[in-house]
């Protein structure tokens, strides 16, 4: 006898925010949702650590600014329970705001979404959240549905490439990275283990807006040996560099008589994302052909599969990070489905391992399994 289909249990949501009016959108937006269900608010951060504790959410939105306990230092307090609640935060598209999101980033946040302005309606503010805020806490949870709200059927994917030793004969010109949801963490353990004398220039996409992507660079500036800045149009690519692409451009790179330079560009989003990765990586294996090496880390959906191909169809070599170090398996994991990885790694091993594959040379012919 077949059994009635049962629907996937909902995802339990926390808000908190000291505003009435955004505790009501915020619930309201989510609760247009049938897969989502607002299990209880907060006025602070205090009460977050408390409501947390006592309904045991599946995720959390939380406002930055409030009084008692800011957002912050409650992000900080639930990650000691907590290490792995979805805890999304809501930011201001101001300086102060940035810094405050990259900081609680730091703390432990897992993503960040844009608190609506005073500026528009209540309808206005509730479309702005439904279509930010709920595809990430479904990606967060580990959601996956199909439109119409029915279940995704599991189907096996492909085995992604063993690890393997590179059998290259050539040593690598540039190094590139891809990432989004989690990637300001992960870029800042990854980032600061490539040794001060690395001999190859670093390009990086993070998918962020304007003025966060140069606050992040300057803040990578002060813990990495290399020194990092946000990409200016004309930047010499330069070995031991690291360049960030900036918050709404696309990065390229071009070749400019003997040098390379950074080219940015405003064409049409790709992934529903600029900058974004698969334009970066398709520039980049464009230059430097098979001496380039791409990392590919934690984030939504699957900017830089079609890049990936493409390099490695070039002869360069990817590695990617593993499912369970990954806020979200996205990214990372469309490349390793696609079977476009060289190497899936956990997190903790990245940045050793592409700073030994960058400076070790390559490996004579003949040698290695």
């Amino acid at each position: 006898m077949t059994r009635p289909f049962a629907p996937p249990p909902k995802i339990r949501v926390l808000i908190v925010d000291d505003s009435s009016v955004i505790r009501r959108v915020v619930t309201e937006a989510l609760a247009s949702d049938s897969q989502i269900e607002v299990v209880g608010t907060a006025i602070n951060g205090r009460a977050a650590v408390q409501q947390v504790n006592r309904l045991k959410p599946d995720a959390v939105s939380m406002d930055i600014e409030m009084p008692e306990m800011n957002g912050i230092e409650a992000v900080r307090q639930i990650r000691r329970l907590q290490p792995r609640l979805p805890i999304v935060m809501f930011s201001t598209l101001t300086e102060r705001g940035a810094s405050a999101t990259l900081d609680a980033l730091a703390a432990g946040a897992s993503d960040y979404v844009t608190k609506p302005s005073n500026t528009g309606s209540f309808e206005q503010s509730k479309a702005s959240i439904r279509e930010q805020l709920i595809p990430k806490l479904k990606a967060l949870t580990g959601t996956r549905r199909v439109a119409g709200g029915a279940t995704a059927r599991t189907i096996p994917p492909p085995r992604p490439i063993a690890n393997r030793p590179s059998r290259r004969t050539t040593g690598y010109q540039a190094l590139v990275i891809g990432c989004s949801t989690g990637g300001p963490d992960a870029l800042a353990q990854v980032l600061p283990k490539l040794p001060g004398d690395l001999p190859v220039p670093v390009l990086v996409v993070q998918h962020m807006p304007p003025l966060f992507t140069r606050l992040l660079a300057q803040r990578l500036d002060t813990t990495c040996r290399l020194r990092v800045r946000e990409g200016v149009e004309g930047d010499v690519v330069q070995q031991g560099r690291i360049i960030i692409a900036p918050g709404g451009k696309h990065l390229t790179v071009r070749r400019q008589g003997a040098s390379v330079q950074v080219r940015l560009t405003e064409e049409p989003p790709e992934n529903f994302c600029r900058p974004a990765v698969d334009v970066l990586f398709r520039s980049a294996s464009g230059v430097y052909g098979n001496r380039l090496l791409a990392v590919v880390l934690t984030g939504m959906g699957k900017d830089g599969e079609k890049g990936s191909t493409t390099i490695r169809s070039a002869g360069g070599e990817v590695v990617v990070q593993d499912e369970a170090t990954s806020v979200v398996w996205g990214m990372p994991g469309a490349v390793a489905m696609a079977g476009q990885a060289d190497k899936v790694l956990p997190l903790a091993r990245i940045g050793q391992e592409i700073a030994a594959m960058l400076t070790r040379g390559p490996t004579p012919v003949g040698v290695g399994s």
